[in-house]
């Protein structure tokens, strides 16, 4: 198989997010491979509240900065030939404006900065999200493909939780979701992700540098935020159980969705960057497999030897999406492919939740907030 590389010389990156899950795990297999690594994050209180995360690889430099600063950006950047822009806002939040403000501003002023100072970078990999797509893609037995629009909020009111064929109602058979189905994600997060990923692929042509977009799936692994109970359902479930909590699990919990393990993605984010081949496209990051939240659920359970089942209210978030799982194949044909299976992934995950004294849960008061705010429904 041709697997052109693009000659970099193992010289400097910058990861930016470099503190969070992906960013950290990203710089460590940077350096690894002979990279020199800048790491340029702002430790957002509510995924860092203690601040510098121990796992910090000494070897990097770290810059404690915004990306929508001019100054941060600029000291991150000097020296700088490959960019992994991993630095985002995420989770199901009110508040739209900073979703809009870090993921597409941001990403915009990382641009703008790269052709400000005429810098030596030669290749940026941004990180999406499935989140773009919206709903899933189907398949009708009597229709064929579908690209159905988000559930009707009358619908999942009466608990009709299926995806339902706009032709004839009935109900849809999920299928991998491709690089080819339209973005029709609605949500603050995912109209940021999807400005993101336009942006960067334009304004990498405009400066003729190649440019990457990485649509990720479900990311979890070693390192996830326990502290931030908005976003990272393998972390919101685990503090749960191992403080003798139930999960609460949304709609009737046979949702599903496409978990990868984070040292699979960042191994997505290296080659992407070293195959010329990628350059100007946008890939699936996935395994192609679908999970429903129920099983994860009762899988972390089984592994943190807990006999706790998900508590199932039959509540829903405005904005979910019933099924989405990515076709990873485009990816897979130019030679990557995801390595590590959901049970080895947890498990890797909860030998690290245990090397912890103690976990709080944060998740309770969080879900008050939610429910004021309008966003748990039910």
């Amino acid at each position: 198989m041709s697997n052109p590389k693009i000659d970099t010389s193992k010289g400097q990156a910058l990861v930016t997010g470099g503190a969070g899950l992906i960013g950290s795990h990203l710089a460590d297999l940077l350096i690894e491979k002979g990279y020199e690594v800048n790491i340029l994050d702002n430790l957002e209180p509510q995924t860092h509240p203690k601040g510098r995360p121990a796992w910090l690889n000494p070897r990097a430099r770290f810059f404690q900065g915004d990306v929508r600063e001019e100054a941060a950006l600029s000291q991150a950047l000097e020296g700088v030939c490959v960019v992994f822009h991993q630095a985002a806002f995420g989770g199901f939040t009110s508040e739209i404006s900073k979703y809009i403000d870090v993921n597409t501003i941001g990403t915009a002023r990382l641009f703008e900065q790269i052709a400000k100072g005429k810098s030596a970078v030669r290749k940026i990999v941004v990180a999406s999200s499935q989140a773009v797509y919206g709903e899933g893609a189907y398949r009708c037995e009597r229709h064929g493909l579908k690209y159905p629009p988000k559930r009707p909020l009358a619908q999942v009111e009466k608990k009709n939780w299926e995806t339902l064929c706009p032709e004839c109602g009935s109900i849809l058979k999920p299928i991998p979701v491709s690089e080819e189905k339209p973005s029709e994600g609605e949500t603050a997060y995912a109209l940021s992700k999807e400005f993101e990923e336009r942006l960067a692929l334009a304004y990498g042509k405009q400066l003729g540098i190649p440019t990457v977009a990485l649509r990720y799936a479900v990311t979890y692994g070693p390192r996830q935020s326990i502290f931030n109970p908005y976003t990272g359902v393998v972390s919101i479930f685990s503090t749960r159980l191992l403080n003798n909590l139930p999960p609460l699990v949304y709609e009737d919990g046979q949702q599903t969705r496409d978990f990868i393990y984070v040292g699979d993605v960042a191994r997505a984010n290296l080659f992407v960057m070293e195959n010329e081949t990628a350059d100007f496209k946008v890939f699936n990051v996935g395994t192609g497999i679908a999970t429903s939240v129920e099983a994860l659920a009762r899988e972390l359970a089984s592994i943190y030897g807990k006999k706790i089942g998900p508590e199932i209210p039959g509540e829903f978030r405005c904005g979910d999406v019933r099924h989405i799982f990515l076709d990873p194949s485009p990816l897979n044909r130019l030679g990557f492919r995801a390595a590590t299976s959901l049970k080895e992934g947890l498990g890797h995950f909860a030998e690290w939740m245990w090397t912890h004294e103690r976990v709080a849960e944060y998740f309770s008061e969080a879900y008050g907030n939610l429910k004021r705010n309008g966003i748990i429904h039910g």
